[in-house]
This record gives structure tokens, C-alpha cells and sequence, in this order.
């Protein structure tokens, strides 16, 4: 297989996974140019240093559960007992790995980032609970109207944390669902005869968009590239399937996902967003938004995953606008209602933002991961993005035509190698801390500049772009059980 360099035929600019639910086109088929984020405002500041990571217990093997230990936050009331029932297997399972009980918490509904820094500093970080029966992995259970967003967020800055939601049609929670994915962990974890390495699925719904294109040369091809070059050395039975270029169906990547054995999958694509004439129920809105746009013009949407077997007991990365969830307000819709109202994209960026929740809208988890991790013979754990999913955190900061697939490839490898989920998406919200501290660092580069009658020492093109790469990482959430893993023979410590 012949792949372009690296710099070949990329475009450059703000590109978008977004696609419109109805005709299935995308929303920014060109994407905006660079300096349109320029005006973007700053980022609202969580309180104190609460996006500084706390060090638990440094010195352990991540993957160790009797060190870091495993706990769970539920909803209070009566509805977070009955999704703690359902998962009970689950629960005793981890407290006979760690030899400890299941530390459980109970949390009030639509706690905001500020509540949520108050609880995680009062509650979960209580100096009268010993930092060794602190829990570092957490198990969220429930939609983002009981457990917010906010604090699966806030968590995950210093906790390896997971969330597990699944809702019949009426948007009650699917206990059937919720014991289906606890017996399908317990039977991975339980089986008897591990593989001895995992196979590897690289996706790109190659469709001519530029973000597509970068998602392709930035990402696709470079991670194909380095589990030939590097991952194969430590692990010479590792198998690889990309699809370069071609205009996959329906039928043949559910084939693929199927037969895979301990997969690791890489999905990129366009997410579905709302029609131009908008949703006609909440009810479908909830089933298709966040659905994938696949390169064939067809859609793989929770309907498909909810028998058919696909990637059973792997893992899945799936980038795509609101491919893991609906947040209760984008990062990006003070810069997108700026930019339509005084900028030179405003038809375009008026468009984006129809797709946006609007205030007072409830959040939700996608379908499609819902289904995809109820069916028996689905995936454990889905990283997915929970807002717009731009090629931002794929790409460098000033230059969208270079790409830093280590980003995603890092967490992808983290996985192959029979790590726990959770420590997966560590490894990418370390690129986020560190993205989010540089952005901080030059407002107040700025401000200081400004107070002393200096010229500003920031480039605004890096600056706009860094912005972009800042919120677009922060997007990222883990969708499963944050301590399950791959079976694999001599995998992750």
C-alpha cells in the first residue's frame, strides 16, 4: 500500500466532524480559516488549582488495582440504587481483585464545575480517608442530567474515570443493559484462554472533506505506520487492518469489527448533527445524533450495534462531533456566536451553532455507544468525544497541514498493550493539561504585557489555534468501565 508524505495534498484551516442528519452532507464541508478563532474568548477558569493534576500515589503501577483501587459514583436516590443492583457482579468482582471493599459515592443531580471542584476536594480528596483507600478508578453510572458532565470532567483530571449510561426508548435507564455490560466484563476478565495480541482497525470515512483528508494523513496513516514500524517489535503477533481510501459499506465493516479478536479500533468520521430543518422529537434526536457518517454515504447508528456483534471485549476510539455524548453547552459557543454575529464566516458559523445545545436542553450520552457497550458482543470501553470534534487535537498549534498523531496513537498503543481504558485516556488529557497550561500561561503573558505597556509577545495565529486544540481535547470522555482491559496473554502489568 502507497501512502502520500506526510505534508502531501493536507488542507490546513478549522475543520469540522459534523454532518446534517438529513441529507448526511457536512455542516463545514470547506472548514474556516485559521485566523477566524482569533477572537475566541478566553476559557472560563475552573476554581482554584483544580486543573493542576493531584499526584495519587505516583509510585504504583497504574494498572494495579489493590494500589490505585476502583470506586463508584452513583446518583442519590432511588435511581442510583437500582443501577448500583444492576451492576453488583461488577462491583464484587473489583473488590475481590483489590482486596478492599468498593468505596461507593452518591452525588446530587446537575452539580455545575464549580460544585464539582467543591465535592471533588471535600469529599473525594477527605484527608480523613487514607490515600490508600481512595479510589483512583471511577465508575460514573447514569446519564449527564443525574451525574453531570462538569464532573466527569473534573474527575478525570487526576482520576482515571469511566461512565456507564444505558436508556430504553423512553430515556429510563436500561438496567437489563446495565447487567448485560457488568456479566460481558466479568466473562472477558474470566476467560480462560487470552490472546496473544491484539488486532489493530484503522477507519477513516474517507468522503473529500478537508477534515476527513487530515483525519487521513494526520492520523490514520501515521498510527498504521508506527504499529508496523514500532508496535510489532514488542509484539510480533499483532495484526493490522486499514482501509486505505476506500469507499467502505456497512456490510463489510460490520464483518471486520465482528471477527476481530481483542480489537482496538480507530474510527474517524463525520457525526450526525441536526437537520436543517431541525428534529422532529427528542426521542430522535437521541437515537441518530452522533451517529457515523461512514464513506459509502451510510450511516452505522446504534440500531446496528445493538445485536450484531462488533469488536467484542475490545476497544474502541471513535472520533466524530457528539460521537459519546451531548454536553449540557459546547466550549465553543461563545467563539461560534461571536464569529456569526461581527465575523467573516457568520452564515457558516451560524450553521455550526444550530447543531449546538441550546440553554435549558438536557445532555445525554450518544446511542450509539450506549449500544454498542449493552450488546454482549460489543466493545468494553469507547473513547469518544462529548461536543464538537474538530482536527485539533490531532494537529499542531499554528500549522493544521502537521500532525501529532502520537496524541491518539499514544492512547491507542496504551490499549494494545493490555492497559486498563482508563489509563488510556490519561494519556491523552496529559496532552490536554499541557495545552490548557501553556493557553493559560500566554493570557497572562498578555495581561502583563498590557499593564506594562509592552507590545503583546503572544502570536495570535499560535494563540487562536492553541485555543482550538485546548477545547477540542477537553472534549474526550471514556465510555465503559475505566479498569477493563484487552485478554491478553502478558498484557499490562
Amino acid at each position: 500500500m502507497t501512502r502520500k508524505g506526510p505534508l502531501e495534498s493536507v488542507p490546513s484551516g478549522l475543520n469540522l466532524l459534523l454532518a446534517r442528519a438529513d441529507d448526511r452532507q457536512p455542516v463545514l464541508p470547506a472548514g474556516l480559516p485559521e485566523e477566524s478563532a482569533r477572537a475566541a474568548p478566553r476559557p472560563e477558569k475552573l476554581p482554584g488549582r483544580a486543573e493542576v493534576p493531584t499526584l495519587e500515589k505516583p509510585d504504583a503501577n497504574p494498572n494495579d488495582l489493590s494500589a490505585q483501587r476502583w470506586g463508584v459514583v452513583a446518583p442519590e436516590g432511588e435511581e442510583g440504587e437500582a443501577l448500583l443492583r444492576a451492576i453488583a457482579p461488577l462491583m464484587e468482582h473489583r473488590e475481590r481483585q483489590q482486596g478492599a471493599p468498593v468505596r461507593v459515592y452518591r452525588v446530587p443531580a446537575d452539580m455545575d464545575a464549580k460544585r464539582s471542584v467543591a465535592w471533588r476536594r471535600d469529599v473525594y480528596q477527605d484527608e480523613a480517608v487514607p490515600q490508600e483507600d481512595r479510589p483512583r478508578y471511577l465508575l460514573l453510572l447514569g446519564d449527564l442530567h443525574p451525574l453531570s458532565m462538569e464532573l466527569q470532567q473534573v474527575m478525570a483530571l487526576g482520576a482515571l474515570v469511566g461512565r456507564l449510561h444505558m436508556a430504553t426508548s423512553s430515556g429510563a435507564p436500561d438496567l437489563a443493559g446495565y447487567r448485560a455490560y457488568a456479566e460481558k466484563v466479568l466473562a472477558s476478565e474470566g476467560r480462560a484462554d487470552p490472546d496473544e495480541a491484539a488486532e489493530v482497525l484503522l477507519y477513516c470515512a474517507d468522503d473529500g472533506t478537508p477534515a476527513t483528508a487530515q483525519g487521513r494523513r494526520l492520523l490514520v496513516d501515521p498510527c498504521a505506520q508506527q504499529v508496523e514500524t514500532r508496535w510489532k517489535r514488542r509484539h510480533p503477533a499483532l495484526r493490522l487492518r486499514e482501509w486505505s481510501e476506500e469507499r467502505v459499506g456497512l456490510e463489510e465493516l460490520l464483518q471486520a469489527g465482528g471477527a476481530a479478536r481483542s480489537g482496538v479500533m480507530l474510527s474517524v468520521s463525520h457525526g450526525l448533527g441536526k437537520p436543517r430543518r431541525g428534529w422532529r422529537s427528542l426521542e430522535q434526536q437521541r437515537s441518530q445524533q452522533g451517529a457515523l457518517r461512514l464513506a459509502s454515504g451510510e450511516l452505522l447508528s446504534a440500531e446496528e450495534l445493538r445485536t450484531t456483534p462488533f469488536l467484542p471485549e475490545g476497544m474502541w476510539f471513535c472520533l466524530a462531533c457528539f460521537g459519546a455524548a451531548t454536553p449540557p453547552r459546547s466550549a465553543f459557543h461563545a467563539w461560534l456566536t461571536l464569529l456569526a454575529r461581527e465575523g467573516g464566516q457568520k452564515d457558516h458559523a451560524q450553521e455550526v451553532l444550530e447543531s449546538l445545545p441550546k440553554e435549558g436542553e438536557r445532555p445525554f450520552l450518544a446511542a450509539l455507544p450506549q449500544a454498542a457497550l449493552a450488546n454482549p458482543r460489543g466493545p468494553l470501553a469507547i473513547i469518544g468525544h462529548s461536543d464538537l470534534a474538530w482536527t485539533y487535537g490531532f494537529t499542531t498549534v499554528g500549522a493544521a497541514s502537521r500532525g501529532r498523531a502520537s496524541r491518539i496513537a499514544g492512547a491507542l498503543e496504551v490499549l494494545a498493550n493490555g492497559s486498563r481504558a482508563g489509563v488510556a485516556l490519561d494519556a491523552l488529557m496529559r496532552a490536554y493539561r499541557e495545552v490548557n497550561d501553556g493557553l493559560m500561561t500566554e493570557y497572562q503573558e498578555r495581561q502583563d504585557a498590557l499593564l506594562e505597556g509592552r507590545p503583546d509577545p503572544v502570536d495570535p495565529v499560535e494563540h487562536a489555534a492553541r485555543w482550538m486544540e485546548r477545547n477540542d481535547l477537553r472534549g474526550y470522555v471514556l465510555l465503559g468501565d475505566p479498569a477493563a482491559r484487552l485478554c491478553l496473554r502478558n498484557g499490562g502489568g
